[in-house]
């Protein structure tokens, strides 16, 4: 069916997450450079066969019936320090290596997003996000993205502006198109190593203080969007759900807008929770808990 080196068949997802969460995809393969990942793409729409492109695994949760068709691991991650304050960077390429990478120039802007499990592809996808040092805004990739080359969903390649992408809160242009970003080039900033170690530090302390910290804690990160000036979090927190359990799932005694996986949590698990609070938040005080994790495979 598929010429493919490396091909697996019924690979186990839960490992490939950061959720540690779902069955198995019907296919798998490991793609390590962006002819690799071109070439696998290619033969799945050949097929007429569904894909999903990997990365680190955070920000999804795989249902427990698993994925019919190819799921392709983006292990393409060839990062380029360029001149001009700029990065280049294969999709696949890990942002806490960029981060380290930048750092060791002074280069500024990707500081911010420490300690997310992200790669340049799910960056993009999701306009990765995180406070600003001073916590009153909210500071993008998007703010920091240049040009991109894209495999566009009509079969092309391409490079684009950061303008193609319609970069909003938690989506993009990917979420209404089927392109897939090959790569990224960066622009950057030039700053004294101290500022962005400063920076590096307390985002750090931030988050191991407020949130759950994976491994001890698998989770997705977020699972409901952002409500201005509110917070899903303490919508759910005074809905009095903090610790609720449903099977192996939890929501987080520490920060109430995460479900964690106990150990031994299924995908209906967190499900149900999701709706649960959903509709306990909206009886309690009218709010429409949204969603911003991305759920994939066979209900």
């Amino acid at each position: 069916m598929f010429n493919i080196t490396n091909l697996e068949k019924n690979k186990p997802l839960a490992p490939f997450t950061t959720y540690k969460i779902g069955g198995h995809a019907d296919w798998f393969v490991e793609t390590h450079t962006i002819d690799e990942l071109l070439h696998a793409v290619s033969e799945a729409k050949r097929a007429n066969i569904p894909f999903f492109l990997l990365g680190c695994g955070a920000n999804i949760l795989f249902t427990d019936k698993g994925f019919r068709g190819l799921v392709i691991g983006n292990r393409a991650n060839k990062a380029t320090l360029l001149e001009g304050n700029k990065v280049f960077a294969e999709s696949g390429a890990i942002i806490a290596d960029l981060i380290t990478l930048c750092y060791e120039r002074g280069f500024s802007g990707f500081e911010h997003f420490i300690d997310i499990p992200s790669t340049v592809g799910g960056a993009m996808w999701q306009n990765l996000h995180f406070l600003s040092p001073d916590r009153k805004r909210t500071m993008y990739i998007s703010e920091i993205v240049g040009t991109s080359r894209i495999l566009t969903e009509e079969g092309h390649v391409q490079t684009v502006d950061v303008d193609y992408f319609q970069f909003g809160y938690d989506t993009c242009i990917l979420h209404k198109r089927q392109d897939i970003v090959l790569d990224v080039t960066f622009r950057l900033s030039q700053k004294p190593k101290t500022e962005i170690k400063s920076v590096m530090d307390s985002n750090l302390a931030w988050r191991r203080a407020k949130q759950p910290q994976l491994p001890e804690y698998p989770s997705c990160g977020s699972v409901f969007k952002k409500i201005e000036g509110i917070g899903a979090g303490r919508l759910i927190e005074q809905a009095g759900l903090k610790g609720m359990r449903i099977g192996g799932a939890e929501i987080s005694k520490k920060h109430a807008n995460f479900i964690v996986n106990l150990g031994d949590a299924k995908a209906s698990d967190v499900l149900a929770l999701i709706h649960y609070a959903q509709k306990e938040v909206k009886q309690k005080s009218g709010y429409a808990l949204e969603t911003e994790i991305t759920v994939v495979g066979e209900i």
